[in-house]
């Protein structure tokens, strides 16, 4: 293979030593015979400018993390609808006409879904109100989620994730954190909340329930997951392979080996 052949791939967010990002994107790598680099690299918001402007013909494409899924909109030349949409970026490629922006998330949340067993949903609830909350408004309207609650600290923020979700034809609510055992007897509930906070909703629990997407992915399962009444569970973990699984498409043009994927972050 020619150096012109070897490509760079990276992972940007701040904190990102704890990425497991490099695992997956170097295993598909590994079996579709790509001689390509991936790296894990702590980019602030305040630097991603300079950083964006020195990538070069050998960059395959970047993935983001916070907190840069919506400070790099700005900085980018071309965003697909459905990142302008949800206002969240987490795939940024390179090429003849400048830097593109999209969203592999979504897919990814409907994939891990889909996977655990939910094919469609009518009534969902999100917990949070960030860019992943955004993006799980996208999923839930992939699914038919027709009507939707919004859970966040802040009813403001609540209400932005709320008038995303009208763009989709969605009917939202907004709600405080105060856990409610009526906010998780829908067919799905998302929480894309840190485990400490979420745990809280432990207690609303009272048996019935759809399924749970809850994207955090260590350690697992969370006090959610573990408590939760069904077995349609969709974890962080599935989230992380199967965004990256559609990032690795997008970056080599091949089809992600997501089996050799899944065994090297269930190696981790």
């Amino acid at each position: 293979m020619s150096s012109a052949d070897r490509k760079r791939a990276a992972v940007l967010g701040s904190p990102i030593a704890h990425s497991l990002s490099p695992v997956i994107h170097r295993a598909a790598y590994q079996v579709l015979g790509l001689d390509w680099s991936y790296e894990a690299i702590d980019i602030t918001p305040q630097q991603l400018p300079a950083f964006l402007s020195e990538l070069d013909e050998s960059w395959a494409g970047l993935s983001l993390t916070m907190p840069l899924k919506e400070t790099v909109i700005d900085l980018l030349d071309n965003v697909d609808e459905i990142a302008m949409r949800v206002r969240s970026v987490n795939t940024v490629l390179p090429s003849s006409s400048g830097l593109t922006g999209t969203n592999t998330d979504v897919y990814g949340m409907v994939q891990g879904l889909s996977a655990a067993g939910l094919k469609s949903a009518d009534t969902a609830t999100i917990l949070g109100a960030g860019a992943t909350a955004r993006s799980a408004v996208a999923a839930a309207a992939t699914l038919g989620v027709a009507t939707l609650v919004v859970c966040a600290r802040r009813l403001d923020a609540a209400e932005d994730v709320c008038a995303v979700a009208a763009e989709f034809g969605i009917s939202a609510s907004a709600h405080g954190l105060d856990p409610a055992p009526e906010l998780l007897a829908v067919d799905l509930v998302i929480s894309t909340l840190p485990r400490d906070i979420a745990s809280n909703w432990v207690r609303a629990i009272n048996g019935g329930g759809g399924a749970l997407q809850d994207v955090s992915y260590y350690p697992w399962p969370t006090p959610l997951a573990a408590k939760w009444p069904t077995a349609v569970i969709a974890s962080g973990r599935d989230l992380l392979l199967w965004q990256a699984a559609e990032q690795v498409k997008l970056m080599t043009g091949c089809d992600a080996p997501v089996p050799q994927m899944r065994a090297a972050l269930d190696a981790v």
